[in-house]
């Protein structure tokens, strides 16, 4: 690579060599946070904050509304849900539906369980 002339000026007035520049090492932040999750223990509450943020789309308005994922612990998907009647529908109906949708967006292996309990 060749030395620009100002930099071979600046080298010869100061007598030494100038040091060679750093290369930009910058990284986007989603790099960035998925390098330290792991390290710092915080990847399962990054993903539950994906499920959260992706709740509406999964199981639709009214759903969304009387419920909300709170905890993603081995696999399994705790929901709380505010009505009796909206979890046994939840938890008879479409669960499979649900369920099959999550896997489809955050796979198979991140959640294989999902759980209702009012709350």
């Amino acid at each position: 690579m060749r030395r620009s002339f100002r930099r071979r000026v600046i080298e010869e007035w100061r007598g030494l060599p100038e040091p060679d520049e750093k290369g930009d090492r910058t990284l986007p932040i989603r790099e960035l946070l998925d390098q330290l999750a792991p390290k710092l223990g915080l990847e399962s509450r990054l993903r539950e904050e994906e499920i959260a943020a992706a709740w509406l789309e999964i199981v639709g308005d009214f759903f969304a509304r009387h419920s909300r994922p709170t905890r993603l612990h081995q696999g399994v998907l705790i929901v709380s849900v505010l009505q009796p009647t909206v979890l046994y529908e939840l938890d008879r109906q479409w669960k499979p539906l649900i369920l099959t949708k999550l896997k489809g967006r955050f796979g198979t292996r991140l959640i294989k369980e999902l759980r209702f309990r009012l709350g």
